[in-house]
């Protein structure tokens, strides 16, 4: 298990390595997927605040959603995160996928918050 988590934190790390080079002041839609729902959270890292967020653990997607764990709920999430974020002023991001492949609910997540009106 010592080892999964490390390799984790290393492809993480080297992400967001990749990410602080490019992002040239925008904020980082980064991403949390469990293995029953999903987590989206816009981060202004210069000031260290988190200027909007969304899970599928919110009670009007909850009631709406089958499951959070699938690609409905990661679109759905995408777009929530979205609508605040334009709500906030931000219109342009950085997406981190953190350690997961930009594939399945990741790549969901991404398409939704594309739909709801962020720009990356």
């Amino acid at each position: 298990m010592a080892k999964f988590k490390d390799a984790t934190e290393r492809r993480k790390a080297r992400v967001r390595r990749a990410l602080r080079s490019t992002a040239n002041g925008r904020p980082r839609l980064s991403v949390f997927r469990s293995s029953k729902h999903i987590y989206a959270q816009i981060i202004d890292d210069a000031k260290g605040v988190t200027v909007a967020s969304a899970s599928s653990l919110e009670k009007d997607l909850k009631s709406a959603l089958k499951t959070g764990a699938d690609q409905a709920a990661a679109t759905a999430v995408g777009k929530l995160v979205a609508e605040r974020a334009v709500q906030a002023g931000v219109s342009t991001v950085v997406f981190d996928r953190g350690a997961y492949l930009y594939h399945g609910r990741v790549k969901a997540l991404a398409d939704g918050a594309r739909e709801g009106g962020l720009s990356f």
